[in-house]
């Protein structure tokens, strides 16, 4: 039973997630990009820091605390989605999605190069540079129109990056705080960077706010930040890291069906080779770690099989 709860949790992060692609694009023909990312995390982090408030939890960081939340909330949360709003004002909502399934690939390779003990397998570099010869598929470069296609693809591809070094920075150096409390003060870190941003940028504060744009924050605030994160931390704990990455590879089917419904964007056919190719460089970096799930998968079930 506990299987098919996993299976619909992950679909409906996967919605979740997917569809904030579609709802940032409605937010942007109002707001600017670091704008935008700035205030959505500005409504996540009151509301996070209420809901420790109420449980009573520790919430003042410790010393060695600092480090991972200043990191992380400026590459995870600010870098990366200033990079990925600003992207997305150019590319698709699809083509956003499928160029982020680079994370899981290029996330391990990072680990490897700064870990002094460890090497990136041969297969491993195959796959980093086949997932990379995705994003140049993915970019379609036509000189008609290379310069902003070139441009969405690489400020989207930026983000991506900033994501997997946030994460490897600031791995196996886990806050003492609960969950909610380390999310609370990362989207607060991440905010400020993003406002920071958007005033160097020079970027226009919008006096009008049409519903649908209030609606889109909220949603990305709430729904996207808060519930998506609370459902990431579930399927975290009862599947893995390795299983839980493959929603990368999800997300991008909720994001073009969803840009097609409500946006009317065509999904090209560089597109869903550029993510064939990205999907198959993830199978090449992370083969052995998912042959180990199914084994244990598979094992688990025959236990399951036998107390029945």
């Amino acid at each position: 039973m506990n299987r098919y709860r996993h299976a619909a949790l992950f679909l409906c992060l996967s919605a979740v997630w997917g569809t904030a692609f579609m709802v940032t694009k409605v937010g942007l023909q109002t707001a600017p990009p670091a704008l935008l990312a700035a205030l959505r995390f500005d409504i996540a982090t009151v509301v996070l820091f209420g809901y420790v408030a109420l449980r009573g939890v520790q919430w003042r960081p410790r010393g060695t605390d600092w480090y991972p939340l200043v990191t992380g909330g400026a590459l995870i949360i600010g870098v990366h989605h200033a990079l990925l709003f600003a992207g997305q004002q150019y590319v698709t909502s699809a083509v956003a999605a499928v160029l982020l399934g680079l994370i899981p690939v290029v996330t391990p390779a990072l680990t490897r190069l700064t870990a002094t003990g460890e090497r990136l397998s041969s297969l491993g570099v195959l796959g980093v540079l086949v997932g990379f010869a995705g994003v140049v598929v993915i970019a379609d470069p036509d000189p008609a129109s290379l310069t902003v296609d070139a441009l969405g693809v690489g400020l989207v591809l930026a983000s991506a990056l900033a994501f997997a070094l946030g994460a490897v920075l600031t791995y196996g150096r886990a806050p003492s705080l609960s969950v909610p409390a380390e999310q609370a003060w990362m989207m607060a870190i991440g905010s400020v960077t993003l406002h920071v941003a958007s005033v160097a940028l020079g970027e226009p504060v919008p006096t009008v706010w049409p519903v649908e744009a209030v609606a889109a924050l909220v949603y990305l605030a709430v729904v996207a930040g808060i519930g998506g994160f609370v459902l990431y931390f579930v399927l975290l704990d009862a599947l893995g890291p390795i299983e839980v990455s493959l929603l990368e590879y999800v997300i991008p089917v909720f994001a073009a069906l969803t840009g097609w419904l409500a946006l009317g964007e065509s999904l090209s056919a560089s597109t869903v080779a550029g993510f064939a190719l990205i999907f198959a460089g993830f199978l090449l970096v992370k083969g052995r770690a998912l042959r180990g799930e199914l084994r244990r998968w598979d094992e688990r079930d025959g236990v399951v099989s036998g107390d029945d």
